[in-house]
């Protein structure tokens, strides 16, 4: 079964019940006819997130899902995810509904595409017309301005969920707390390339976000200065021989 899965689609979700198991039938219906499988995350929800997710398994046979016995946050449910997946190709989208299964294929042909680069390893998503409050905007368009200043990393919107990347190169990143914010920055930091499209961006369903603008701003921060630290104490080799 591993060997014949092609794509897998990672979700972290948190008190997400009511956009779940939605989200979930949308990803089956934009990857219907590939070889695919989605793993949804539970990052210890309070709700009945883990329960509608569990009872959709028998509708819907590609999904899996794995919780979290604790809280630990965005990126280490990505990471679990991603750790799980059986696919050389992961993709990852919010469990909040806003990310739009739809675009998944279109980054993941821009990925696989014949002529794309070497050391290609991830097409990021980057939100066009943003279904959010204008203030989130606003702190949005100026944190991803001091960070893309900072890193140089081209990525004009940090906060899309929506991201196709190997497997592989995901795993030789270095693991931090909100680090899926930092991964364009990440894989250039390993010498990999990343490329960005524009997708859709909706309105969030049931629930509400789990950020604040304050709350968002000063995890920002504290980890921008840490990742400008990591990518001044890296040395790539040009590539290794075996003799």
């Amino acid at each position: 079964m591993q060997e014949s899965i092609e794509f897998s689609v990672v979700v972290p979700v948190h008190d997400e019940a009511g956009n779940a198991p939605a989200l979930a039938r949308e990803i089956a219906a934009a990857l219907d006819g590939r070889a695919y499988e989605m793993i949804f995350v539970d990052d210890a929800s309070r709700d009945d997130t883990r329960a509608e997710l569990a009872a959709l398994k028998a509708e819907l046979p590609s999904l899996r899902v794995i919780g979290h016995r604790r809280n630990a946050g965005q990126s280490r449910a990505v990471r679990t995810g991603v750790l799980a997946a059986r696919a050389p190709i992961v993709g990852t989208l919010d469990g909040d509904g806003q990310n739009d299964p739809a675009d998944l294929p279109r980054l993941l042909a821009r990925l696989a595409r014949h002529d794309a680069p070497a050391n290609l390893a991830m097409v990021a998503g980057k939100r066009g017309k943003r279904q959010d409050k204008w203030s989130k905007r606003i702190a949005s368009r100026l944190a991803n301005a001091v960070r893309k200043a900072a890193l140089k990393d081209g990525a004009d919107d940090s906060g899309s969920g929506v991201k196709v990347f190997k497997r592989e190169a995901f795993l030789r990143l270095p693991y931090f707390d909100h680090m899926h914010r930092f991964m364009p920055a990440l894989m250039l930091r390993e010498g990999y390339a990343v490329e960005f499209l524009e997708v859709n961006h909706r309105p969030r369903g049931a629930g509400r976000s789990k950020y604040t603008n304050l709350g968002r701003l000063a995890a920002n921060m504290s980890d921008l200065f840490g990742v400008m630290w990591l990518r001044g104490r890296s040395k790539l080799p040009g590539g290794s021989d075996e003799l």
